[in-house]
């Protein structure tokens, strides 16, 4: 845990770190909420899938534009005006009854202002760091972010269902707002410039590992919307139970990425990591009493942040400084797909077979995520001794003929 204690002689890492958490959770919380909030409003779970439909082709096109325009116009005025309509835009929605295809276009909205928080961090991170604790900051990222993929969820549940789901979503966009707002007045955004890119949009799925994280990382993040949607499922609507089981899915999570994310990544880590999370929530389906799937939920939960901690080290290594905005918006568009493509077909399932239909669209996915992680282990680098630092862009240089 030495380690942990190093990365906070950093100046500014924990700063930067807790401040990007929390203008990242509402993009935990959305997936439930809006399921939450459109079934009741409009009476069926279909509805709600088409509204995070809409919310995930806005996302799609966001993640790796918005990481470019940052190269282009610098992060802090991007992040700025996305994080300024998005959040309006998510107010609009907690407190209008529009007509479906009109609350479709407000989400489509929302998925296109994504403001691009990971992928700036994420380029940060190796600037903020000596190159042997590079590793060590991602994986403690990874482990941070179930305040984003568990954790908000968890108090999206408790507000919505305690309150009211206008109230969750007037609680995602003050997080937004308030986060986004402490993440561009951290200092540590003045001391990194992002270069802008060279290549053409898109050029850096060329790189193997960049489609590696993002395909394995958007069937990762599409089990965990699914399970939770199956998970309150069962509890409905009004019940505190659903929140318990997914803290401690939560708290598997954070034992799992303090013990194991930081270990040096190898050709079959991440293999044996998402087998890890699939087992675990396979045992879902045998019953779901609470008692079994905190248990269940907790052993799940081990391999969760490793595993992520995996993706994001892998590209680190493998691609050029000028590359890591858009590689790392490509990831967050996966991620961020994921997760209501997850929920919106958890949510169909659910309709036709019942509560543990979530549940069974969550091993699907995962059962996805293993099959992407074993074919695609060849590209995957072999870190041991190795730093995660991006590779330094190289320029031509000019040097005079000497006679």
């Amino acid at each position: 845990m030495g380690i942990y204690r190093d990365l906070g002689r950093n100046r500014g890492v924990y700063r930067i770190l807790l401040a990007q958490l929390t203008a990242r959770l509402p993009f935990g919380m959305l997936t439930i909420i809006v399921l939450l909030h459109i079934q009741l409003v409009y009476g069926n779970y279909t509805s709600a899938g088409a509204i995070l439909a809409a919310l995930s082709i806005g996302q799609a096109v966001s993640g790796p534009l918005a990481s470019r325009l940052m190269g282009t116009f610098g992060m802090r005025p991007v992040i700025v005006v996305t994080t300024l309509v998005s959040s309006a835009m998510l107010i609009l929605v907690a407190l209008t009854r529009f007509p479906l295809p009109v609350v479709a276009g407000a989400a489509l909205l929302i998925g296109l202002t994504t403001p691009p928080i990971m992928p700036a961090v994420r380029a940060i991170y190796p600037k903020l760091v000596p190159r042997q604790q590079v590793t060590a900051l991602f994986s403690l990222d990874a482990t941070a972010q179930e305040v984003i993929w568990v954790v908000g969820p968890v108090l999206a549940v408790f507000v919505s269902t305690q309150i009211s789901t206008a109230w969750g979503l007037a609680v995602a966009a003050a997080c937004l707002f308030g986060g986004g707002l402490w993440f561009v007045l951290s200092p540590e955004l003045g001391r990194v410039r992002l270069p802008k890119s060279r290549g053409r949009l898109g050029a850096v799925l060329t790189r193997p590992t960049v489609v590696v994280s993002t395909v394995v990382g958007f069937f990762f993040v599409a089990s965990f919307t699914s399970l939770e949607a199956g998970i309150v499922s069962v509890y409905g609507h009004d019940s505190i139970e659903s929140g318990l089981v997914l803290a401690v899915f939560s708290i598997g999570s954070i034992v799992g990425g303090l013990t194991l994310g930081h270990r040096e990544i190898r050709p079959r880590t991440l293999l044996v990591r998402t087998l890890m999370v699939t087992a675990g929530t396979a045992l879902c389906l045998i019953s779901q009493q609470t008692w079994w799937l905190c248990i269940a939920g907790f052993l799940a939960g081990i391999g969760v942040a490793p595993a992520l901690a995996a993706l994001f080290t892998i590209v680190s290594a493998t691609i050029r400084f000028s590359e890591t905005a858009e590689a790392y918006g490509w990831l967050g568009t996966g991620h961020l797909v994921g997760a209501a493509v997850g929920s919106a077909t958890a949510g169909i399932v659910i309709d036709l077979l019942g509560p543990a239909g979530g549940i069974l669209v969550a091993v699907g996915f995962l059962i996805a995520t293993v099959a992407a992680s074993a074919v695609t282990m060849p590209w995957v680098p072999d870190l041991r001794g190795r730093s995660a630092n991006p590779m330094p862009d190289t320029e031509p240089v000019n040097v005079p003929e000497t006679g």
